[in-house]
């Protein structure tokens, strides 16, 4: 009989990283969601359902083991590790849900975990280490391995077996490293016993190999198209294996068996149970069990639920293999039958491409999902006059017929989706749930490299336009253009609109749209409104602008995802945090958490140069692609706690350390490569939130030599993004301005990078205004400090403003350059 599902445990809130099923009515999960789950089944209640939830702590759980039952715990107990570097065992039976143990001694995330009947336990972690506990106490210290220790099994209480990063595989005797197996070319992911042979080993190479313990290859078994995450062997001997592929797959007799594809983008982990059920974890939070035994199988309404959801799943075309659709056959070609377990055949349903895999179990194709953009002539489709590369149809209610959502690949999908709503008059709140459809229907779309748009820079999902912070229109939200996983409103210190001609109380004079009191704000005399020729003064504007919108927890787990990614590589280990680093990170991102969502209750911890010390070290030491989250990391910090790099020596390598990761001072070339353009993005508007309403330049040296720097850059390159956050430092510290006498030669290289702008930029209209306000700025405190610009750069500033207005037609353009002027 073939394996169908039997169950469904939905608890979990994010990817289900591990499971163990030591028992038919015992299933224990870890998850990324930071809790462990015990789920059982009785004969009064036989489907499973949670028994208890194990928390130890506010970080990942990515292991978990079992513990048969003594006399301290008759149920057994339930081990678990993760990010938090420990080992925490709970006595399945107590009420309290507290650890009864903890072990300590890793250093870094505890990644895998194994135990044997006498209560051993061995740890694998990013330390590189394994580790041995006996009676919960630390037997042995395994030290070895190059790279993460991700797979580890206990044979006896001697013997241990352990896989690494490092793509190799070690036999222990006690502490003493007696064997190595070499053989796989990328990471070791898990590791099975198989009686009377030795043992098995899967990998990111895609393979899994069967090995004899004197380190003999018997035979490899090839068949996954990805990362292989997890295999364990069931009780008559077949091995069953699960990854990055989407599939499990049962192997009998060195062949593919069966295929059972699920409807997750990963299979993290498989298990088997003493009567040959298979449990699988996956990247969507639930963990499934399927059986062989039809008493086992789910209600048949269930297993066609299961099975739409699978046929449902839309498939990236480089998954399956690039195919041109008017080539296909119809589904006639399905009465063929298959040639072997896992073929795939893509055929013709209509307008539709569809993939089905041969399920040799059930001898029958089984779809396995929509190819969503397959080539062919019909690739582009025409909609309201446009050419889309998708145009979906979206049921949004029964019996009323489905709208059209059209979409290009080269869009951001968050603007896609935004603009479908307000077009079909539907709620904002659908966003999130039209994107979600967006990205897994257009999955895996490889986009040329000649757009304009950035990859989300923190999940790489979906993919954004670099707007300048002004694209704000009054009464509008936005996403947050890094993630898109959180909406704000854009705040009314974002110029985007000349400010109306209204007299008789202060408008906020970026956006025009809301009032607030004039602190700050200095105001020429009122005028009778109608007055012809009246101008509402503008100049001087004299609070900062900064760049503080954030998705705080994205940042960190992309950081965090770029360290392990590094950590797993030999050639890049090296780079990666060390426990320390990692510690005052994840204390700077806790306190960037409170102060981005409580902006008016202090953090409850403080950043101290040691914080920063640690930020530069990892800019000076990161590879450049993965470098941007460490920037952005940065522009919070400068913005949030200005304390922490007051010290001038430390100020001074901050802003050197900044400036090499976006490599400011390497050769420039347009198009700027997308990495570099994000990183330079992000130290721009870092740089810009040095400069708040409570900063001082004192002597202004440490400011020249950043302007000279920020000169260094031809402007031509920079592209609008880049353009707005550096028109935004020059403003601020025109702010500044107002506030103390700048030094002459301070001043004076500031007014030429402001004239440069206005004379240089004849495209983004946002740039110039912001240039504009800051000569205002400039302009205003000269006069008001009885310190005129010298003549040279007066006559240069007469010149701009005179031409301004022809090259951006805006009120707002013309009025302050008019006023400006005056000032002159």
């Amino acid at each position: 009989m073939p394996y169908k599902l039997s169950a469904s445990l939905k608890a979990h809130s994010s990817d289900v990283r591990a499971v163990v099923s030591p028992t038919n009515d015992l299933v224990l999960s870890a998850s990324r969601d930071t809790t462990a789950i015990c789920w059982n089944r009785t004969p009064e209640f036989p489907t499973f359902s949670q028994k208890a939830v194990l928390r130890a702590g506010s970080r990942y759980i990515n292991a978990i083991t079992y513990l048969l039952p003594s006399p301290d715990a008759p149920e057994g107990y339930a081990v678990t590790g993760g990010q938090d570097t420990v080992i925490n065992v709970f006595a399945l039976g107590n009420t309290k849900g507290d650890p009864s143990f903890s072990l300590i001694g890793h250093t870094e995330n505890v990644c895998a975990l194994h135990a044997t009947a006498d209560g051993t336990i061995i740890s694998g972690s990013w330390d590189r280490t394994a580790k041995v506990w006996k009676g919960f106490q630390l037997a042995y210290d395994l030290v070895g391995h190059q790279q993460s220790v991700w797979a580890v099994l206990a044979i006896d209480g001697r013997q241990f077996l352990t896989g690494s990063a490092d793509n190799t595989i070690k036999l222990w005797n006690q502490h003493k490293n007696v064997r190595t197996y070499p053989g796989h070319t990328q990471a070791v992911r898990g590791l099975a016993l198989i009686t009377d042979i030795g043992f098995a080993s899967c990998s990111n190479d895609s393979e899994i190999r069967i090995w004899t313990m004197e380190g003999d290859l018997i035979y490899t078994l090839s068949g996954h198209t990805s990362f292989v995450y997890s295999i364990s062997v069931l009780p008559n001997g077949d091995i069953i294996s699960g990854g990055e592929d989407r599939s499990v797959r049962i192997w009998h007799d060195g062949e593919c068996a069966q295929i059972i594809v699920h409807p997750a983008i990963s299979v993290w982990t498989v298990s088997t149970m003493p009567n040959g059920d298979i449990v699988t974890g996956c990247s969507d939070g639930i963990v499934r069990v399927f059986s062989t035994a039809e008493e086992r199988w789910a209600p048949a309404g269930e297993l066609k639920a299961y099975e739409d959801e699978v046929a449902n799943q839309a498939l990236p075309a480089q998954q399956i293999g690039d195919v041109k659709r008017s080539d296909l056959p119809g589904l006639e070609a399905l009465t063929q039958p298959g040639t072997k377990p896992g073929e795939v055949k893509m055929v013709k349903n209509g307008e539709n491409v569809e993939a089905h895999q041969w399920d040799s179990a059930t001898a029958s194709w089984q779809k396995i999902g929509d190819v969503v953009d397959a080539v062919g002539s019909g690739r582009k489709q025409l909609y309201q006059g446009r050419e889309y590369d998708y145009v979906f149809d979206v049921d949004v209610q029964e019996g009323v017929p489905p709208l059209k959502l059209p979409y290009n690949a080269s869009e951001n999908p968050y603007g896609a989706a935004q603009r479908f709503l307000e077009a079909n008059e539907l709620p904002l709140s659908y966003l999130d749930e039209v994107v979600k459809f967006i990205e897994k229907n257009t999955a895996g779309v490889n986009i040329g490299s000649g757009n304009t748009q950035f990859v989300d820079p923190y999940t790489g999902a979906s993919r954004y336009q670099a707007q300048p912070t002004s694209s704000a229109v009054r009464g509008t939200e936005y996403m947050d253009p890094f993630t898109g996983a959180s909406r704000y409103r854009a705040p009314s210190s974002v110029p985007t609109a000349p400010p109306p001609p209204v007299t008789t109380t202060a408008a906020d004079p970026w956006t025009g749209a809301s009032r607030y009191s004039g602190a700050g704000l200095a105001p020429g005399p009122p005028q009778p409104v109608g007055t012809p020729g009246s101008i509402k003064k503008v100049i001087p504007v004299r609070t900062t602008l900064s760049f503080r919108q954030a998705n705080v927890s994205a940042m960190q787990a992309k950081l965090y995802q770029f360290d392990e990614v590094l950590r797993n590589e030999i050639s890049t280990s090296s780079f990666s945090m060390y426990p320390q680093e990692l510690n005052l990170i994840d204390e700077a991102f806790q306190y960037l958490s409170q102060a981005v969502s409580h902006p008016l209750d202090p953090p409850s911890i403080k950043l101290t140069p040691n914080h920063i010390d640690a930020i530069i070290q990892l800019l000076e030491r990161w590879p450049s692609s993965p470098r941007f989250p460490l920037l952005d990391l940065s522009r919070l910090v400068l913005a949030f706690c200005p304390s922490a790099y007051a010290e001038p020596a430390l100020r001074a390598r901050l802003f050197a350390a900044l400036f090499a990761g976006a490599e400011w001072r390497d050769p420039w070339a347009i198009p700027l490569p997308k990495h570099r353009e994000t990183n330079v993005l992000f130290l721009l508007r870092a740089l810009a939130n040095v400069f708040q309403d409570s900063t001082a330049v004192g002597d202004g040296v440490w400011v020249k030599e950043l302007l000279d720097a920020l000169g260094e850059a031809p402007y031509a390159v920079l592209t609008k993004p880049l353009r707005v956050a550096l028109a935004t430092i020059l403003f601020n510290i025109s702010c500044v301005g107002l506030r103390e006498r700048l030094p002459d030669d301070l001043r004076s290289l500031h007014t030429a990078l402001i004239l440069q702008i206005l004379q240089t930029e004849r495209v983004d209209s946002e740039s110039a205004y912001r240039a504009l306000v800051a000569l205002g700025n400039i302009a205003f405190a000269a006069k008001e400090q009885k310190r005129p610009l010298d003549a040279s750069q007066s006559a240069i500033a007469r010149e701009a403003l005179a031409a301004l207005p022809a090259t951006f037609a805006e009120d707002r353009i013309r009025d302050v350059a008019r006023e400006i002027a005056a000032l002159l």
